[in-house]
């Protein structure tokens, strides 16, 4: 059988932890901070772990990670 290929725009996106857990970037920080709060762009600085549900989507596309 041929290696599966791992999407391209989800190995952008997506980090999995040691323990198995996918880490992607906080959404809601493009554009219009001017509009958000001081604690809503401090809160939403670095990275953030997916639900189980989103989780089990992003690896599907992330087959050898």
């Amino acid at each position: 059988m041929p290696k599966m290929k791992t999407k391209s725009g989800a190995k952008k996106r997506f980090r999995l932890t040691a323990s198995g857990k996918v880490k992607a970037g906080q959404a809601g920080k493009r554009h219009g901070m001017i509009k958000r709060t001081n604690k809503q762009i401090r809160n939403q600085r670095g990275a953030a772990t997916l639900a189980d549900q989103d989780a089990k989507i992003v690896k599907q596309f992330l087959p050898y990670a």
